[in-house]
């Protein structure tokens, strides 16, 4: 893979995307649900995932498509070049906001990320890295993280996590609120990625999370040191829906030992 030479080719492909997006609030937007009454899906979504499935079939024949909407390849491994894509990562606030949402690329070889890309289309923010040289916003390269505590720590998670559930135990999320300096919940799994690797949030924390949601976040995230993990400790799923956990390394372990407990 030419990694350089493709960097070049998806920031293209993603702001070409971006403009359709803007373009698309001066439209009609049909929302429709699919798991749940909160699980939305609107017609751009599909739109803008066939336009990069079109662009991607046409420029690399041989690479596979992992997309949430469904209209790429059926992915049961990770062998090959697998571009990883969420066309519009946060729809709720897409649909409600018309801000806070950002499409979100990874593309991974056998198993690998080479490139992530997260791009917050409202305010025309391109957050990137590469594997092995650095990880940049707006193409400056940001720095590594900085060691942090949790007394001094920005935590993002969904508020769900902190009241009764059937998955979580709520009073190790209750104490890790009462512990931290602040949290925050953005409804964008690619952009609280995104501000975990430019040090505005020290953790990101989620139950249910698929591999395009964080695939492309898990490059640039890495590049400053981040670590990258579900809650038991083991590499993030890149095939199947997984917890998921992504922290400054100085307190991560912290985290899953003291606070994260399933049930």
């Amino acid at each position: 893979m030419d990694l350089h030479a493709m960097d070049l080719y998806i920031k293209s492909l993603i702001k070409e995307a971006g403009h359709r997006i803007r373009n698309s609030f001066l439209t009609d937007i049909t929302i429709e649900s699919k798991s749940n009454a909160n699980d939305l899906v609107t017609n751009i979504d599909k739109e803008i995932e066939q336009f990069f499935i079109g662009r991607i079939r046409r420029d690399f024949p041989g690479h596979r498509i992992f997309g949430e909407e469904g209209f790429g390849d059926d992915i049961q491994t990770s062998e090959g070049v697998i571009w990883m894509l969420d066309p519009i990562d946060g729809t709720m606030n897409f649909v409600h906001q018309k801000r806070n949402f950002a499409i979100s690329l990874g593309i991974f070889k056998d198993g690998v990320g080479q490139l992530g890309y997260i791009y917050d289309v409202v305010n025309d923010d391109l957050y990137h890295g590469v594997k092995g040289r650095g990880a940049y916003y707006n193409d400056e390269q940001m720095r590594p993280l900085m060691e942090t505590v949790i007394a001094e720590s920005i935590v993002a998670m969904n508020a769900t996590w902190a009241v009764p559930n059937r998955y979580l135990d709520h009073e190790g999320t209750l104490q890790l609120i009462r512990d931290v300096r602040g949290m925050r919940s953005y409804g964008s799994a690619a952009l609280e990625l995104a501000y975990l690797a430019s040090g505005r949030v020290d953790a990101y924390i989620s139950m249910r999370l698929s591999p395009w949601d964080i695939a492309g976040g898990m490059v640039i995230a890495q590049e400053v040191g981040a670590v990258t993990t579900n809650f038991k400790g083991e590499p993030a799923n890149l095939l199947k829906q997984d917890t998921f956990i992504a922290a400054n390394p100085a307190i991560h372990q912290e985290l899953l030992k003291k606070y994260i407990r399933l049930k």
